[in-house]
């Protein structure tokens, strides 16, 4: 009896045009006997985050309803979803659902939906695990689900592959795909998104229809970038050469090493590093946007460094998310996480 191809990893990504916008999801699932399972969906008004967390909560749900037993890994290029389904949400829940500010987590309902299925994953598949991958960076799976979330976020439909593997394919090289029609959605609930908008439309796996993949034709105008985290000592002046690419280049020969400096001095500079984490602690409860050069501010850094980190990125205590353009200013807003 020849045995059920297993998944070999999974990929998620999310898409948003205004944030909030116009937003599509994707989820790759590729099996060992090469055969691949897409899915996709869109909402009219939703958030890149909810997006990211929704390819998630996609792939779990069809791992779960798959035979899988064997180690697998969920790929995303989201840190704001890899580290809250690995670190933050445990004080999340703890704090019953509040920040260290005291604030109502954001996106809750769709946390606490995928905690329930990732632990249900962890237990069904004890090597289950998440890794991050930055995004557009020729990783074949990242870059597909991209293409999916990103065209249904311009309000198209991909056709989307979605061969069933069986145990007879295993090793023939049959993909077995058949053409169908492309795949429709149904809204499965009615969730807040956090903007105060309408609901988003949650895949109803049993509507989805089958069907080739199609050549891709939307390709992501913003590369992103591995994040640098910013220590106290870098914000004194330590010469960390980890994260120089984060650093003026007007400034570098200034460096020094922060334990040469007076103590006085040190703790000066700590107080104005306190001062811009309230700043920007205020900056995220108010909701406020802001330019790439008042960001590059913020963080004391040059503003290029800011751009080329794409659309979706982690600094100390905040999720930094490209919102729109304005004119030749791009705007960008904070969300605190924990």
């Amino acid at each position: 009896m020849t045995a059920q191809p297993n998944i070999q990893r999974i990929y998620t990504d999310g898409a948003c045009s205004g944030n909030p916008g116009p937003g599509g999801w994707g989820t790759v699932i590729y099996y060992d006997d090469g055969s691949v399972y897409e899915l996709g969906g869109a909402d009219r008004q939703t958030t890149n985050n909810r997006m990211e967390m929704q390819a998630a909560i996609a792939a779990l749900e069809y791992l779960l309803n798959s035979p899988q037993t064997e180690s697998v890994t969920l790929y995303t290029d989201s840190e704001y979803v890899k580290n809250g389904i690995t670190k933050w949400v445990s004080g999340w829940k703890r704090k019953g659902w509040k920040t260290s500010a005291g604030k109502p987590v954001l996106n809750q309902d769709l946390w606490e939906l995928l905690d329930q299925l990732n632990q249900k994953a962890v237990q069904q598949i004890p090597a289950f695990k998440w890794q991050y991958v930055r995004g557009h960076s020729g990783n074949e799976g990242n870059e597909r689900c991209d293409t999916i979330a990103r065209a249904f976020s311009l309000g198209q439909t991909p056709v989307l592959s979605q061969k069933t593997p069986s145990p007879s394919d295993r090793g023939s090289g049959n993909q077995g795909s058949s053409e169908r029609d492309p795949v429709e959605w149904e809204p499965q609930s009615r969730i807040s998104p956090e903007n105060g908008s309408t609901a988003p439309a949650i895949l109803n796996l049993a509507t989805v229809n089958t069907d080739q993949t199609q050549k891709e034709a939307i390709q992501s105008s913003q590369p992103h970038r591995q994040p640098h985290e910013f220590s106290i000592a870098e914000q004194a002046g330590s010469n960390l050469t980890s994260d120089l690419t984060m650093v003026d280049s007007t400034n570098s020969s200034a460096l020094t090493e922060g334990s040469d400096l007076p103590r006085e001095v040190r703790v000066s500079m700590l107080r104005g590093l306190v001062e811009t984490l309230r700043m920007a602690d205020e900056i995220a409860q108010q909701g406020y946007l802001i330019t790439s050069s008042e960001l590059a501010d913020l963080m004391d850094v040059n503003a290029s460094a800011v751009t080329s980190r794409g659309d979706n990125w982690v600094w100390r205590n905040w999720v930094v998310s490209r919102v729109r353009r304005e004119g030749n200013q791009i705007l960008w807003q904070l969300e605190r996480v924990d």
